[in-house]
């Protein structure tokens, strides 16, 4: 009998993301269907078997989901049919498995989709932190040298 991971999601009007808490998966398997089938299956590292099927909310494009194994989870992009905001990210109605839950850290409001840039999300984007070229000493009050002064 095979085990639930994990599953993170996020929406963007023209995509879904998918995160599943996997780490070091073997044989990993995805398979998106045109009328929102997702289905995936791995293997964990002690050789125990992954699997969920996931009745998306709305169609999607199969041939534009993209799969991305790291070693500790496996991240799923799956783009929308039709560009839109969905109101859940399953078709039914009932309360989503307890394997589910919201990717908070890739959540974005609908209001908010214009002003934040999707690559704040993607792995090859600038990490948090890194130097952007600014300096510390931005808005500090400038003093003179007081050695100069005395001289």
């Amino acid at each position: 009998m095979s085990r639930q991971p994990e599953v993170l999601w996020a929406q963007r009007s023209d995509k879904v993301y998918l995160t599943v808490a996997l780490p070091d998966a073997k044989d990993v398997s995805v398979k998106c269907e045109p009328q929102g089938l997702f289905n995936f299956s791995a293997c964990g590292a002690q050789g125990e078997s992954y699997s969920f099927s996931l009745e998306l909310y709305g169609p999607i494009v199969s041939e534009g989901c993209k799969t991305k194994a790291g070693l500790r989870n496996i991240i799923c992009l799956i783009q929308k049919e039709q560009k839109g905001w969905w109101k859940r990210l399953l078709k039914s109605e009932e309360k989503p498995a307890p394997y589910l839950k919201v990717d908070w850290n890739r959540w974005c409001d609908e209001d908010d989709e214009e002003s934040t840039s999707d690559l704040a999300s993607d792995d090859d984007a600038q990490y948090v932190g890194q130097d952007d070229g600014s300096s510390d000493d931005e808005g500090m009050l400038y003093l003179p040298d007081l050695e100069k002064a005395r001289g």
